[in-house]
C-alpha cells in the first residue's frame, strides 16, 4: 500500500496521467478524476480514524502527565525510521520550511492537544478540534488567495454540530487554558496544513520523506522542553512501549505520509473535514471500553457530521446564471 504514496511524480488533483491507447498524454476523462479523487478521500480518511485512537491509548496505556514527553516520543522515533526509509535530506528553502511545518502539524499540535484533553472533559475537547475545518477554510482565503466556501464553511459548522452532540455531556466543565489550547491547536494545525498546500512538495521527495522531515524538526523543537519539563515518566512498561509506538509508527509516521499525499491531491478545506472522523472514532471506542450505548441523541449527532462530512467532499452546487453561461 505504501507505494502508492511514496511516488516521486508530483500529481495534483486534477494532473492524473493515464496510459490509454491513443497517447500516453491524453487527458483523463471526468469519470477516471473522479474515480481517483474518490480513491484517494478514502484513503486519506483512514489517518483521522487512526487519530481518533490517540485518547484511547493515551489514556489506558501512556504514563499519565508528561505531555511535552509524550509528543516527543510521537514525533522524533518515528521521524528518523522516516529519514532512513526515504534517504532523503531537506535542501535549500526545505530547511526552514520542515521547521516552520514540523512545528505548526507537530510541535506546538502534539502538546496543545495532550494539555486540552488533560484539563477538558474529551467531549469539549473534541468539539474543539471539530472546529479546524472552520479555521483552515478562512486560512485558505488569507493564504492560498482561494475563495472563501461557504458550502464547505457550511457543512464545517454542521460538522462541528454533529460531533458536539456525540461527545459533550451533560456536565462539561469549562477550563479558560484547556480551552485555549484546544483552539490554539486547532490554529496550529490548520496553518500548518494550508502552508503545506501552498508548498506543496519538492520534486523527487517522496511523502515519506516530507512527513520524516517534519517529524524529525518537530521531535528535535520538543527534545530539550521534554526532557527539562517533564523528564522521563518514571512507570514506562510494556503498556506504556506498545503505546509510544503505536502512536509514533501509526499515529505519526503511516498517518502524516497519507495525510500530507492526500492534501496535494484534495481541496484543502474538504480534507479538513475528514477530520471530523478524528472525535467520532475515539468516541466509538471510548463507548465500547466503557460499555456504553450511544444514546438516540448521540447517533442524531454521528449522522450529522458523517453527512457534513460527505457533502463537504463535494462541489458546491452550480447556481442557474453559472450554468446558462
Amino acid at each position: 500500500m505504501t507505494t502508492m504514496f511514496w511516488t516521486h511524480q508530483h500529481v495534483g488533483p486534477d494532473d492524473v496521467t493515464m496510459s490509454l491507447t491513443t497517447s500516453p498524454r491524453t487527458p483523463p476523462s471526468v469519470h477516471a478524476r473522479s474515480t481517483r479523487r474518490v480513491g484517494w478521500t478514502i484513503l486519506t480518511a483512514l489517518t483521522p480514524m487512526a487519530w481518533g485512537t490517540t485518547y484511547i491509548v493515551t489514556t489506558h496505556l501512556l504514563p499519565e502527565g508528561h505531555p511535552l514527553f509524550a509528543a516527543m516520543m510521537r514525533s522524533l522515533p518515528a521521524g528518523l525510521i522516516a529519514l532512513l526509509i526515504a534517504r532523503q535530506l531537506p535542501h535549500g528553502s526545505w530547511w526552514w520550511k520542515s521547521l516552520v511545518l514540523g512545528t505548526l502539524n507537530m510541535a506546538a499540535f502534539f502538546p496543545l492537544l495532550f494539555l486540552a484533553a488533560q484539563q477538558l472533559p474529551g467531549g469539549v475537547a473534541a468539539t474543539l478540534g471539530a472546529a479546524q475545518p472552520i479555521v483552515i477554510a478562512f486560512l485558505a482565503v488569507a493564504i492560498l488567495h482561494e475563495k472563501l466556501s461557504l458550502w464547505r464553511v457550511t457543512w464545517g459548522v454542521l460538522g462541528m454540530i454533529g460531533v458536539a452532540l456525540v461527545v459533550l455531556g451533560p456536565n462539561a466543565a469549562m477550563s479558560p487554558l484547556g480551552i485555549l489550547a484546544g483552539l490554539g491547536g486547532a490554529v496550529s494545525m490548520g496553518i500548518g496544513v494550508v502552508l503545506t498546500k501552498k508548498w506543496g512538495r519538492p520534486e523527487g521527495v517522496s511523502a515519506v520523506g516530507l512527513a520524516g522531515w517534519q517529524l524529525t524538526a518537530a521531535g528535535l523543537v520538543l527534545l530539550l522542553p521534554a526532557l527539562l519539563i517533564d523528564g522521563i515518566p518514571p512507570g514506562i512498561d510494556g503498556k506504556a512501549v506498545l503505546g509510544y509506538a503505536w502512536l509514533g509508527l501509526i499515529g505519526a509516521l503511516l498517518t502524516y505520509t497519507i495525510w500530507f499525499a492526500g492534501i496535494q491531491r484534495l481541496p484543502v478545506t474538504a480534507t479538513a473535514l475528514l477530520g471530523l472522523l478524528s472525535p467520532l472514532v475515539a468516541a466509538v471506542l471510548g463507548a465500547a471500553i466503557v460499555g456504553e450505548a450511544l444514546s438516540p441523541l448521540q447517533l442524531l449527532g454521528f449522522a450529522a457530521a458523517l453527512i457534513a462530512m460527505v457533502a463537504g467532499q463535494l462541489p458546491p452546487p452550480r447556481n442557474k446564471d453559472h450554468v446558462r453561461s
